[in-house]
């Protein structure tokens, strides 16, 4: 049986919600670690509560459908998010390995809202077009945080290493 536009739309919200998990974790579990980037640890901080309500707006559009976020997809996410944080622990330029990956995954969550928008579109959801926008729009200014301030990080994570201190986080 085939799928109709809505129940592709709703799948895309629950992989959404997921992924929204994953951010939290992957930031939170990075802003514990973090002692020498504060500017970084602030904005990751901000972006945290932006996942949360972002989190918030998809549980709305799904409840307007009659349905809820997969707990067992939230619950994957969220271990990967965790996983992923702790991979670059080890690493002695894990505060320059995690800024790249999370520069990805704001472009992965920005090109995933996008494509649900164009899902909403299919779907006939105005009112959840509305919400999506505004995450997206989070999510677009989150990448153009880590982008703008990519060549600070490194410099510092270079004039830190190269004195003899504390570099990787």
């Amino acid at each position: 049986m085939a799928s109709t536009a809505q129940d592709i739309y709703i799948t895309g919200l629950k992989n959404a919600h997921a992924l929204e998990v994953q951010a939290m974790q992957l930031l939170e579990r990075q802003v514990e670690r973090i002692e020498s980037y504060p500017e970084m640890v602030g904005r990751m901080k901000q972006h945290i509560e932006e996942s949360r309500v972002q989190s918030q707006r998809l549980e709305q559009i799904l409840e307007r459908f009659g349905t809820s976020n997969s707990s067992l997809k939230d619950f994957g996410t969220g271990l990967m998010g965790n996983l992923a944080a702790m991979a670059h622990a080890p690493m002695q330029d894990e505060i320059l390995k995690n800024t790249f990956a999370n520069y990805a995954f704001e472009h992965f969550e920005i090109a995933s809202y996008r494509g649900l928008i164009e899902m909403a579109q299919a779907a006939g959801d105005q009112q959840g077009i509305a919400l999506l926008q505004q995450s997206l729009q989070e999510e677009v200014q989150m990448a153009e945080f880590i982008g703008q301030n990519l060549p600070q990080t490194v410099q510092k994570y270079i004039q830190l290493e190269t004195s003899g201190q504390k570099s990787g986080i």
